[in-house]
């Protein structure tokens, strides 16, 4: 067993990694808007890029909708009733 699993597997481990995630994320997300803001780069294709904090918001957002869509996808096209193999 490595070192991923047990940590995994202790409840109070895996919380304080939750939340160090999410701290990470939160950072990271702080800092894009810090440096994008306030250092003009001047290599932006298009206006919407200079929005702060934009790659974040449209990463978040395409992961959502990823997901939303493969759990309508996976209700309406692939999942079959309890008797679909009896009939």
């Amino acid at each position: 067993m490595n070192i991923f699993e047990r940590v995994l597997e202790n409840q109070e481990k895996r919380r304080l990694l939750k939340k160090l995630s999410y701290l990470i994320l939160l950072v990271l997300a702080f800092l894009e808007i810090l440096f994008i803001s306030f250092l003009d780069f001047g290599h932006f294709y298009f206006s919407f890029e200079k929005i702060p904090a934009f790659g974040c918001i449209l990463g978040f957002v395409s992961c959502v909708l990823i997901i939303i869509v493969s759990k309508v996808l996976g209700k309406i096209w692939l999942m079959k009733p309890e008797d679909y193999y009896d009939r």
